[in-house]
């Protein structure tokens, strides 16, 4: 019987790391929603759409076609069959995605996306919504989270390595602007399941991180 683990939690939490390595490990398949929203945030950037002009981004989904697919064990996104993986993880495209994913249509239009692939495989799935609107019935629900300081640290050690020009204050305060964004829209807000189980990993290292989470996957696949 296929099940899913989902693990929710603010931008810059390791969600995406921590369940890529967890999905390896137990064979699972990895999902990453936040990149099906950075495609469309990418998509409505490309065309010179305003993020907030909501009528314009819902206009533009009908030249949409975003996909999932699995390359050599990763997990890789394409837009309109274009590889995008490595564009859409810009602080530009985070914001554009954090305004597209508060459009009801836009959630619409990827929501039985989700869950289609939840149906047909085992999953880990991580988001900002999957254990509370995507996948409620989720085997496992975790709610990953650290201060912003230690998140802003750990990706902007991520883009100095890709040669992104971004600084450290302009990475903290898109981060800080994003969890407000994020756990005030109207629409699936970022919060915690009341069955999840909350994990702050400040301060871990990715190794510590992946330690806890691991223990509590198996604590909770025993039950």
């Amino acid at each position: 019987m296929n099940y899913a683990i989902a693990i929710d939690g603010p931008a810059g939490a390791g969600k995406s790391t921590i369940a890529k390595i967890l999905a390896k490990e137990l064979e699972l398949i990895y999902v990453d929603t936040g990149a099906l929203y950075r495609t469309i945030g990418c998509h409505i950037l490309r065309q010179g759409i305003d993020p907030a002009d909501e009528a314009a981004v819902v206009a533009a989904l009908d030249g949409i076609k975003v996909e999932l697919v699995h390359r050599e064990g990763e997990q890789r996104v394409l837009l309109n069959g274009e590889d995008v993986s490595g564009e859409i993880r810009t602080p530009a495209i985070s914001m554009a995605a954090s305004r597209v994913s508060a459009i009801p249509a836009v959630r619409a239009f990827l929501l039985q996306t989700q869950r289609d692939i939840a149906a047909t495989h085992s999953v880990v799935m991580d988001g900002r919504d999957i254990g509370t609107v995507i996948l409620p019935n989720a085997k496992v629900k975790i709610f990953l989270t650290a201060s912003p300081e230690s998140r802003a640290t750990r990706r902007f050690a991520e883009l100095q390595e890709k040669g992104d020009p971004a600084t450290y204050e302009e990475v903290l305060a898109d981060m800080i602007k994003r969890d407000y964004d994020d756990s005030h829209r109207e629409i699936a807000p970022l919060r915690q399941a009341e069955d999840a189980v909350p994990v702050d990993t400040s301060g871990d290292t990715l190794e510590q991180s992946v330690a806890r989470i691991r223990a509590v996957v198996r604590q909770q696949l025993e039950k």
